[in-house]
């Protein structure tokens, strides 16, 4: 049964350099009709594919907030009509850019049932900020947190992008201090991937773009994991850190490799065995769905073997590792007896452990976390 549900809102103010997701200015676009048609899609989805409940959102783009408050309250409450949920056991997250949001579109929020925002926040430092694209100032990270917690939040999560251009040790120290003195349940932190499509590869690939060697990459990580777990925050998950109760369940279906509904232009679901994506350009994306169809450009039934390889690498990435109790329910096999070489392999490398029922990252092994989760593609 699926039980979570990503909503992708691909519309910003700005288009920031380092990213590769379905996004577009949102001055000028149908943002209405779109709506609309999420909202459609929603139905045709649950009508084709039925759940009794979810028990996570996840409202993501692009940027929700550039909408406008009355079309934040179309989208909530278009939600509220067509998703089954109880509010009273929902983890319901808005992603969120620093400086984007009114007390009017947080009340709108809070009212509408979400209980969750994640702001990306991505440095604390102006020069870096202004570097990456970003148009937030670091005030804005304060009075939107402040303005937020004011309208009723207490679950807020920030994230942070370290390995920046120009970006050195002592910069993200900083950044990290001053998101740690904010005292929030939830941090997740990134080191930056330069992706095609994007300004910095463009940047990267003309040899204009300077980014920390991978030794200071690396010394950044350390210190994230280290500050975090002074401050009582613990990794659950290879970039993800939270107070006890706070993890992000909607990512943890990810992680878990659950089933979840992807709504909107670009998004990926994965519904009954299936891998689904979308059409991203907008009007490829609505024009089936006014036809009373699914906007899927395509359509990939997961094997067996391929689900066995996803549990290895996905349950890797939490910090309790893969339990192989739950890998032998799930598929009647043994992941030591299925991935014998690979697992003997890393262990000798001490890159992974095995430990009581878990198989998971050593230290090391999260600091060389790729090594390992590709170990587990296209072996069987």
């Amino acid at each position: 049964m699926t039980k979570s549900a990503y909503i992708h809102i691909p519309f910003c103010q700005h288009i920031c350099h380092y990213c590769d997701f379905n996004k577009m200015f949102v001055k000028g676009q149908p943002v209405d009709e779109y709506l609309d048609a999420l909202k459609m899609e929603m139905k045709l989805a649950l009508e084709k594919y039925p759940t009794k409940k979810l028990t996570t959102i996840f409202v993501g783009g692009g940027t929700p907030t550039a909408l406008d408050e009355a079309q934040l309250e179309k989208l909530c409450l278009s939600i509220k009509e067509i998703l089954p949920y109880d509010e009273h056991d929902i983890e319901y997250t808005f992603e969120a850019n620093p400086g984007d949001l009114s007390d009017e579109k947080l009340q709108v929020l809070f009212k509408l049932g979400v209980n969750r925002l994640s702001f990306g926040v991505q440095s604390f430092n102006e020069e870096l900020l202004k570097k990456i694209g970003r148009t937030h100032k670091p005030k804005d990270i304060y009075e939107s947190i402040e303005k937020a917690q004011k309208a009723g939040f207490t679950n807020i999560s920030i994230d942070l992008i370290y390995g920046l251009p120009g970006q050195t040790l002592n910069d993200f120290k900083e950044t990290l201090n001053e998101a740690l003195a904010l005292g929030l349940p939830h941090y997740s932190g990134y080191s930056l991937i330069v992706e095609p499509k994007t300004v910095f590869y463009n940047l990267q690939q003309k040899g204009k773009l300077s980014l920390p060697p991978q030794e200071t990459e690396a010394a950044m990580y350390e210190l994230l994991m280290e500050q975090m777990d002074k401050r009582g925050l613990r990794q659950y998950e290879i970039s993800n850190f939270a107070n006890p109760g706070f993890e992000s369940k909607h990512n943890l279906t990810y992680w878990n490799n659950d089933q979840y509904f992807g709504f909107g232009a670009g998004a990926h679901g994965y519904i009954e065995n299936t891998r689904v994506a979308n059409y991203g350009p907008l009007k490829k994306y609505m024009e089936p769905i006014h036809q009373g169809k699914l906007p899927f450009i395509d359509v990939h039934e997961v094997t067996i073997v391929e689900k066995m390889e996803e549990e290895m690498f996905l349950g890797l990435r939490k910090t309790e590792g893969v339990s192989m109790e739950e890998f032998c329910r799930k598929f009647d096999k043994s992941p030591i007896d299925l991935f014998k070489n690979q697992i003997n392999e890393l262990c000798a490398k001490q890159l992974i452990k095995v430990d009581g029922d878990s198989i998971c990252l050593t230290h090391q092994g999260k600091l060389l976390g790729n090594e390992v989760f590709q170990a587990f593609i296209g072996v069987l």
